[in-house]
């Protein structure tokens, strides 16, 4: 299968920019200026702000193709798509390349359930095993004790097992949603393992449980509900759930392409847990969903759903979550978005409810996050929104000799699957730290923010240093989650020239 070398792909890319997009003469400088002006997350004080162009980060982060909406004052204000959607075939993205959705699938396919509790066919407090047909919950101490409800579902408070969902390949038996639910496909069992409505907790597996009480409630396949009764009502006229993704538009979808770029085998993986993942859809779909939150809320629209249902929808509940929607911010201010994350996609939705603003990046490369978030900053910043900008550090400057301390090997303080002991080189080059990756070939510099503390300017990753009590071993705490341990003070010298 085919990759795309970065300048290759730089080339390709300004050959396909435009490809299939005509936006307005209005916006196009503004389109330039965001093109121009994508953002890093970390801004050194002092230092004037320098945008980065799309088609450079493209080919810099290794992401094929790219896919963006921009909503402003209730109206879809802008589309355009970058990139190549198929590199075996030369196909270049357009505003209709379908992308998986991964997790955007949730707040969509939630629509579902909040639409048959208008209709009084189901009660979101209710206990979910009233509505389940062909399989139940598992009766535990903690179902025992508190139920199941659909409102604990789109909440991610039910405590349902199953974070999320790998994906079918094109060889693979697709199983049915009772063979998921059972854990008879490549994901376990999804049960209840901890008190219902106690803990927040993500859970695909919870969203899959949902999937089966809308279809067994409904009468119909959740692609069939959704298509029937959701999309088309939201304006998603070029979405769909059905998985796999029909043959015939085959030809309107983007190829997935691992975090070296690579074509992932089969061109895309499957989804039977349509709720959680298996939604396809453009930007300009998501942005006609977010639209159409927007004016009913301001009672300029009827018809979809009632005002009443979005505003519990975008009621919070543990952890900032409505019912389907991450959300931020309160009042006037009140934000919902999500991301989504399958095999060889990574997208972002975000939305203002009372504002007429949003956006949505849809990229078709596992590497897509880094870029989506330049993206995003970029187009926050360019209007103004507040959303999201670079964070302001202000740097110490270090002697050679001190950092020439922190040189050497370190060993992250467990073994990693498939690969054992996981170590890094550290080399001192230009007035920083130079953190070799050879797992996955990617390299850091780090800036010192203090003696013993650094941040990774491009990627806005910290690390701490410190001695063990004995002063004999230098410890490295990426993140504050992963710890190293200096192994070998003799491996890495400096490099600089």
């Amino acid at each position: 299968m085919k990759s795309l070398h970065p300048l290759l792909l730089f080339t390709f890319l300004l050959l396909a920019a435009c490809a299939g997009n005509d936006p307005a003469a209005d916006v196009s400088e503004e389109i330039n200026a965001i093109e121009n002006g994508l953002l890093l997350p970390i801004a050194v004080k002092g230092d004037s702000t320098q945008g980065m162009n799309i088609e450079e980060r493209m080919a810099f982060h290794r992401v094929p193709g790219i896919s963006i909406a921009v909503v402003e004052d209730g109206a879809v204000k802008w589309a355009k798509a970058y990139g190549i959607a198929n590199t075996d075939t030369g196909q270049p993205v357009d505003v209709q390349t379908l992308f998986q959705a991964g997790s955007i699938s949730k707040p969509v396919a939630a629509l579902a359930a909040l639409k048959l509790a208008e209709e009084g066919k189901v009660d979101l407090d209710e206990d979910v095993n009233t509505y389940l047909k062909g399989w139940q919950i598992p009766d535990s101490k903690f179902t025992a004790e508190e139920k199941v409800t659909l409102r604990r579902l789109l909440t991610h408070n039910a405590g349902m097992t199953v974070h999320g969902f790998p994906g079918y390949t094109q060889q693979d038996v697709f199983p049915s949603i009772i063979s998921v639910l059972n854990g008879e496909g490549n994901t376990p069992a999804i049960f209840v393992d901890t008190l219902p409505g106690s803990i927040w907790r993500y859970s695909g597996g919870g969203y899959t449980v949902m999937e089966k009480v809308v279809e067994d409630v409904s009468g119909q396949p959740l692609e069939v509900y959704l298509a029937e009764n959701i999309l088309p009502q939201f304006g998603m006229t070029h979405s769909t759930y059905e998985q796999p993704l029909p043959e015939g538009r085959h030809g309107e979808a983007s190829a997935a392409y691992d975090n070296q770029g690579e074509l992932i085998d089969g061109l895309w993986h499957n989804y039977p847990e349509q709720a959680a993942a298996g939604l396809w859809t453009t930007p300009t779909d998501l942005a006609n969903y977010i639209i159409t939150v927007q004016e009913i809320l301001a009672g300029k629209k009827e018809g979809a759903l009632r005002k009443e249902t979005l505003k519990a929808m975008l009621t919070k509940h543990k952890n900032d979550w409505g019912l389907g929607p991450s959300l931020m911010w309160d009042g006037d201010s009140l934000l919902f978005r999500h991301g989504g994350k399958n095999a060889g996609f990574t997208n972002e939705m975000i939305g203002t409810a009372y504002q007429g603003k949003g956006m949505i990046v849809m990229t078709n490369a596992d590497n897509g996050g880094r870029l989506m978030g330049e993206i995003i900053r970029g187009i926050s910043s360019y209007y103004d929104w507040g959303i999201s900008q670079p964070r302001e550090v202000e740097l110490v400057s270090l002697s050679e000799e001190e950092l020439a301390s922190f040189a050497g090997r370190y060993k992250l303080n467990f073994q990693v699957a498939g690969i054992g002991d996981y170590w890094v080189d550290v080399n001192v080059k230009d007035g920083q730290l130079e953190v070799d990756d050879p797992n996955n070939g990617e390299i850091n510099y780090l800036s010192p923010l203090e003696a013993m503390k650094f941040i990774d300017l491009t990627v806005g990753d910290e690390v701490l240093f410190s001695q063990s009590a004995n002063q004999d071993t230098l410890g490295m705490l990426w993140n504050g989650r992963f710890q190293f341990y200096k192994v070998d003070e003799t491996t890495a010298a400096s490099t600089d020239e």
